[in-house]
């Protein structure tokens, strides 16, 4: 009899421990089956969809190619840990849609970078930014790093061509000659300051830019500047009636 009931005992314990295993052995198929299985993002190429690109710029393109590379990384390590998150949307609300909003800023980066000192590229942003999932695990593709370089010297920045105010001016007395020569020089330099602002704007913005962004602001300040040159010499002699309007505005070399 307590054999018996030795050998019933066994069984069980038996029994249980082959239940237990079993249920452990279907756990670690599930895990298994889960991190092979993840889904990873698929993101559409942008290296290919540069122009080339102004040595200027090349390492700034490479360091946001590879930022491109980043993102793709994160958002699978993502997709692998979350499995089961939250509902249908899950994935396209806390993955896919925060991955598109940092690629479209990144590629928004080198198209700025590249329009610095050449043409700026008109890229499809949205179309590239957006990302789909490779089902079953399929392994991302990975962005290239490398791009074409561009020859140095291929594109030209224009400059400002401006009027000039001292073949204007009356003869200037003494009293007033240092004051209209630092305004003179400032004139100068305010040619400089747009000059490098169109060399490091190539491409910016929409056609009227240029006009928005450089032009406008110099005649504004070509204005001020023209107006203090005859204040001077109307302190010491009868104020030069010069023809500002047609003074202060520049256009530009082409």
């Amino acid at each position: 009899m307590y054999t018996s009931r030795t050998n019933a005992r066994r069984w069980q314990i038996a029994g249980v421990a082959a239940v237990a295993v079993a249920m452990v052995g279907v756990g670690l198929g599930v895990a298994a089956a889960d991190e092979t299985g993840a889904p990873t993002v698929s993101c559409p190429s942008i290296a290919d969809k540069l122009p080339a690109v102004p040595a200027q710029a090349q390492a700034e393109i490479a360091r946001n190619l590879a930022l491109l590379n980043t993102q793709i990384g994160e958002a699978n390590r993502r997709l692998a840990t979350s499995q089961g998150e939250g509902g249908p949307n899950f994935v396209q609300n806390a993955i896919l849609g925060p991955l598109k909003d940092k690629r479209v800023a990144t590629i928004n980066r080198m198209a700025t970078a590249i329009g610095r000192n050449a043409p700026r590229p008109q890229l499809d942003v949205q179309g590239l930014a957006t990302c789909s999932l490779n089902r079953g695990g399929g392994a991302s593709a990975a962005e290239p790093t490398a791009v074409a370089t561009q020859a140095p010297g291929t594109v030209a920045a224009r400059t400002v061509n401006c009027p000039r105010v001292a073949g204007a001016l009356p003869a200037v007395p003494a009293q007033a000659r240092d004051e209209v020569t630092r305004n003179l020089a400032l004139l100068d330099t305010q040619i400089g300051e747009a000059n490098r602002r169109l060399a490091t704007s190539v491409g910016e913005g929409g056609p009227n830019f240029v006009r928005n962004a450089i032009l406008g602001p110099l005649e504004d300040k070509r204005v001020a500047t023209i107006n203090r040159i005859a204040t001077a010499i109307g302190r010491h002699t009868a104020r030069p009636n010069l023809d500002v309007a047609a003074l202060a505005p520049c256009a530009l070399n082409n």
